[in-house]
């Protein structure tokens, strides 16, 4: 039994081998780029990431523009038979600062199946305690919010925008389109020591 649990182990690395060794070359924010350049990756990353949502969703646009200031987060995660997790970089945009916050994050979850998925977090932050709360203090995503959990203000829902803490709306977006359920169990969110001198 033991034997083949490391047979289906090692199929699985094998089998998951060549998109792994993609994802090692490809990542734009590597270590073997300048600070300077992993700064504009990141930067051009988010630009990408606000035009594909607005296409996706177009009255996003009002949302952030009203907003104190915003983050987008690029993810690339994996999940091997009983544990996976996942890496990011990404930015906070404040309306009223000239300097961009770098920020990383980092995602552990637990279930059985082997995949690799990659995606993009748009965070909208409405007011500043609530921005100034997922800067400093190593903000935690400890839950699932499903898309019964829109946000609404004044009988209006923001489509596609789910509430996940207080004055913090949250887009997702991946390859097929938003998202209609909001996935961030276990997923941390720090500044990015380096990238921030």
């Amino acid at each position: 039994m033991q034997a083949k649990l490391i047979h289906v182990l090692a199929y699985s690395l094998l089998a998951l081998s060549p998109a792994l060794s993609f994802a090692q070359f490809s990542n734009p924010f590597g270590a073997e780029k300048t600070i300077v350049q992993q700064r504009q990756d990141i930067l051009k990353k988010s630009d990408d990431t606000l035009k594909a949502l607005y296409q996706a969703q177009p009255k996003a646009k009002e949302v952030i523009e009203k907003s104190t200031g915003y983050a987008t987060f690029s993810n690339f995660g994996m999940k091997i038979l009983i544990a996976g997790g996942g890496t990011g970089s990404g930015v906070v945009i404040q309306k009223d600062r000239a300097k961009p916050i770098y920020m990383n994050m980092a995602e552990v979850q637990a279930g059985l199946g082997i995949g690799i998925k990659s995606f993009q977090n748009i965070f909208v932050f409405q007011t500043q305690s609530a921005l100034n709360d997922f800067v400093n203090s190593g903000w935690t995503f400890g839950g699932q919010v499903t898309a019964a959990a829109k946000y609404e203000t004044n009988g209006t829902a923001y489509q596609d925008a789910t509430l996940v803490a207080p004055g913090v709306l949250m887009y997702q977006l991946t390859d097929s389109g938003l998202a209609a359920e909001i996935t961030g169990k276990g997923t941390k969110y720090y500044k990015n020591t380096d990238l921030n001198k």
